[in-house]
């Protein structure tokens, strides 16, 4: 028993062969090295993509500032606009204003003149009677008749001067009046116009006031065209059941067709490069017919550059 346990010790001390410890030994570098490998791809891909999130993140900030950039144009270019068309407003009705104020202060003038003539006759009446007190004695009679007729002329005059106040008056009151009740309307080219009349009163009127151009006409579908001025005019239809119409403008080589428009409408047309429009309104539609006028800027834009 005891040779046979001698033995058994014996060969578990025995050494390993050196081709095992080889082959242990070659795993293990093959183990390392496909970890390093792996280690190494993973450290190349978490690069990789770190660039391409570098990369997205820079295209998105780019694209973020463009459309930034369009934004703030386009609102821009809105509130410029906007800006525009309030300067435009705001220049009409100047205008207006300093149109009422002259024709104020033109009959005010008119009244001091006649305020001044009435005082110089008074004046010169003054003056003759001082000169007949003057004359002899035997001239007195003849002066009281002459004086008795300086008189009457005088008080005629008076007479003359209240009259003609009377009228300067009622012709403001009517001219403030009348512009009161004219109205302002929409364009069709979305500009806010200047006053407009309705009928031959406010025509009248507008035309008092002396801020445009004013030609009145009646065309009918039976003529080819109607020319009015540098605008060129064709009906092509007339709804006088709903006060529609439809008609052919030709301005500046160009030909535009404004259809379906209402009465007192202001139909714009930019002439020239002006930058206030030509307005057509049409008071009236019959059968085949309309009947209305055309207003023009008082100076057109080249006209003021010479």
């Amino acid at each position: 028993m005891s040779e046979i346990h001698d033995n058994s010790v014996q060969n578990n001390n025995t050494p390993r062969p050196a081709n095992q410890h080889t082959g242990m030994f070659a795993t293990l570098i093959a183990g390392l090295i496909v970890a390093l490998a792996g280690i190494g791809y993973l450290v190349a891909r978490n690069s990789q993509l770190s660039d391409q999130i570098a990369q997205m993140q820079s295209d998105t900030q780019s694209q973020i500032s463009k459309l930034s950039a369009a934004t703030t144009s386009l609102l821009e270019e809105r509130l410029q606009a906007v800006n525009e068309d309030l300067n435009s407003v705001k220049s009409a009705e100047e205008k207006t204003s300093t149109a009422i104020r002259q024709s104020r202060l033109q009959a005010q003038k008119q009244n001091e003149e006649l305020q001044g003539k009435l005082e110089d006759q008074q004046k010169q009446t003054t003056d003759q009677i001082a000169q007949l007190k003057d004359n002899t004695t035997t001239s007195i009679t003849a002066v009281s008749s002459d004086l008795g007729a300086v008189k009457t002329d005088v008080g005629g005059v008076r007479t003359d001067v209240t009259t003609v106040k009377a009228d300067l008056g009622t012709t403001q009151s009517n001219l403030d009046k009348t512009s009161a009740d004219l109205k302002r309307a929409m364009g069709d080219m979305g500009v806010m116009s200047g006053l407009i009349a309705t009928n031959s009163k406010d025509l009248a009127a507008l035309r008092a006031l002396g801020e445009r151009n004013y030609v009145e006409f009646d065309i009918t579908r039976k003529e080819a065209a109607k020319k009015l001025g540098d605008v060129t005019v064709t009906l092509k239809k007339a709804d006088p059941g709903h006060n529609r119409y439809t008609v052919e403008v030709f301005a500046d080589d160009r030909r535009v067709e404004k259809r379906d428009r209402t009465i007192n409408e202001p139909v714009q047309v930019y002439l020239g490069g002006n930058r206030l429009p030509s307005e057509i309104v049409v008071n009236q539609v019959k059968k085949d017919e309309i009947v209305g006028y055309i207003s023009t800027p008082k100076m057109s834009l080249s006209a003021r550059n010479q």
